[in-house]
């Protein structure tokens, strides 16, 4: 068994390496053809970078990302990787599209949605329980088709919609893919496992050029935020439903609620924003600088700054979450939003000071 483990072990390792080296080598001839062909994102009074910069590093991400886990498919018959990777391929080329020629959003939320029944119709990865939130256990498959549709549809876009600084989602999307890569690891759910090794290693050799890069800087842009949001939607449901009626070391009696833990800063952060916005009249889809990056910013620190920040934020989150599980998710989750409402005013009380201050 021990041995068992440890092959799996550098298989995983392998992955992430295959992963990281496509991804990190694709980058400069993107950059170089995205240059040549005009294909750059201009500042703009939203943007926050004052140079053209490429913006189809989703390209590397989806490179990397599909050429380990094709190359090293996962140990055993993963059934459901045929569907995985059609979802992939949908989100890859209706991201790109919109990056290219920027596509209506009723045109990629019907991609979205299409991606998500695929997932849920043909995979058969899908929420069938509540896990006894609200005392509901099981639901009927009409409930979990339209609730898991919704929740790819808003993991998706959670993550498209804080793909605002240098590093940010790239960071999150790494953070979530090993949070959620190690317990699939460690719970004997290896073909899962190695997904999430593949895109944590492609999403690490694309944020070098992200956070640092000067000649060759370049954006994931909507290419790689849908493929990250799809791909974390996945692995979210999945690890949701390997929880139900199991038992054993790592058993998670609270899954919604550590889910939510895990996805705290995309998830939350667009909830903040979408209230902010409604309660102010406005649609809940117009872009503005109210993300808490955007905050982190106007204090004065730098993109690396706020990224790390932000990613330090989410690792306490996974803790806490992981670590008060037992309390129960009604519990545990208004610990966790209790706590990412008091940690969101921060900033603004911060700003709102040296407002009044300078008046």
């Amino acid at each position: 068994m021990k041995i068992f483990f440890i092959t799996h072990f550098v298989t995983l390792i392998i992955n992430f390496l295959t992963a990281f080296v496509i991804s990190y080598f694709s980058v400069k001839p993107i950059v170089m053809l995205s240059h040549v062909k005009g294909l750059t994102d201009m500042p703009n009074e939203r943007t926050s970078h004052n140079n053209p910069t490429a913006t189809l590093g989703g390209i590397a991400i989806f490179g990397g990302f599909m050429f380990a886990s094709l190359l090293f498919p996962p140990f055993g018959t993963l059934m459901e990787m045929r569907y995985i990777i059609a979802g992939v391929l949908l989100m890859f080329f209706i991201g790109m599209k919109d990056d290219l020629f920027v596509i209506a959003p009723l045109s990629k939320l019907g991609a979205q949605i299409v991606a998500a029944i695929i997932i849920v119709d043909f995979a058969d990865i899908r929420l069938t329980s509540l896990h006894g939130f609200m005392g509901i256990t099981d639901i009927n498959y009409h409930c979990s088709l339209y609730l898991t549709i919704f929740m790819v549809i808003v993991i998706i876009n959670a993550f498209n919609l804080i793909d605002g600084i240098d590093g940010l989602a790239a960071s999150i999307g790494v953070v979530c893919s090993f949070t959620f890569g190690i317990w699939f690891y460690l719970s004997g759910q290896f073909e899962f496992a190695f997904l999430t090794a593949a895109l944590a290693g492609a999403l690490v050799g694309f944020l070098w050029f992200n956070l640092f890069g000067k000649k060759n800087k370049i954006f994931m842009g909507d290419t790689g935020s849908l493929v990250l949001g799809f791909l974390i939607a996945v692995f979210a449901i999945q690890f949701n439903q390997s929880n139900i009626g199991i038992e054993g070391n790592y058993h998670i009696s609270a899954s919604p609620a550590v889910s939510f833990s895990i996805l705290i800063i995309p998830l939350f952060d667009t909830l903040r924003v979408f209230i902010i916005r409604i309660y102010h009249r406005q649609s809940p889809f117009k872009a503005d600088k109210t993300h808490m990056h955007h905050k982190l910013l106007e204090l004065g620190f730098s993109h690396v700054q706020s990224t790390v920040i932000i990613v330090l934020v989410n690792v306490l989150f996974i803790l806490i979450g992981f670590s008060l599980q037992k309390l129960g998710i009604i519990s545990l989750m208004l610990i966790v939003l209790s706590l990412s409402t008091l940690l969101s005013y921060i900033p603004f009380f911060i700003l709102r000071k040296r407002q009044k201050n300078i008046a």
